[in-house]
């Protein structure tokens, strides 16, 4: 589903992507692929999803249809919504709820809250990346959230994550998970204030936007393995 995403992502931008410096060269924008393989490919990872998802809880069966209305809505966004990065986040953070309802065949607050943290944190990391086309983003007349914000953009990076983290700590809270989540979750908040303080400076480049942006793999990870330690 995430590739579909991307492919529909692609398909929804093909006139925007040629008129930005980033993505002028992605296989739809110049040419390379046309409109057919494209739909081609997309049905191709949409059948495989289907029939994934096919095998799981009723519940998570359920719940797949709001995930593809989410990934087919979200690249029609920034023509109307002032801030697109956040309806990333709920695309994204569907993804959540789908992966608890499977495992606990029923969705707990603590799924929510999960399901809100990865909203708040695909704001924060989807915002540094449109730092990139600022520029471009404002010539073709496309919505982000860096040009709705302006120069608190970072501010509002700051605030989305210190979101994220409070309801991860929440969560590690209602689940009785041990200290180790909670470390983790400390040496993530100073990590993360080292990007806002590089952001808040104002001089942010292009090359270092998609560098911070990178560095949220690590997070993701950091996260990940959190958990993982706090539920032992």
């Amino acid at each position: 589903m995430r590739s579909a995403g991307v492919v529909m992502n692609d398909l929804a931008d093909r006139q925007i992507d040629r008129q930005v410096t980033r993505t002028k060269t992605r296989p739809l924008a110049r040419g390379a692929l046309s409109l057919r393989q494209a739909v081609i490919v997309l049905s191709g990872l949409l059948v495989c999803a289907a029939a994934l998802v096919s095998l799981l809880d009723p519940l998570v069966i359920a719940l797949s249809p709001i995930a593809l209305v989410l990934a087919a809505i979200y690249p029609f966004t920034k023509r109307f919504f002032a801030f697109p990065q956040l309806f990333l986040g709920l695309a994204f953070g569907w993804g959540t709820l789908m992966a608890w309802a499977a495992v606990r065949h029923t969705l707990e607050l603590p799924a929510w809250l999960l399901f809100a943290a990865t909203v708040c944190w695909a704001f924060a990391y989807d915002t540094i990346y449109a730092l990139q086309d600022q520029e471009d983003d404002r010539r073709i007349g496309v919505k982000s959230s860096v040009l709705t914000l302006g120069p608190w953009a970072w501010i509002a990076i700051a605030v989305a994550e210190a979101i994220m983290l409070i309801l991860l700590a929440t969560v590690g809270y209602s689940l009785d998970l041990n200290i180790g989540h909670f470390l983790v979750l400390s040496g993530l908040a100073g990590f993360l204030w080292w990007q806002i303080f590089s952001l808040r400076q104002g001089t942010v480049t292009s090359s270092q936007a998609f560098s911070l942006f990178r560095q949220h793999v690590w997070v993701g990870g950091a996260i990940l393995v959190g958990l993982w330690v706090g539920s032992v």
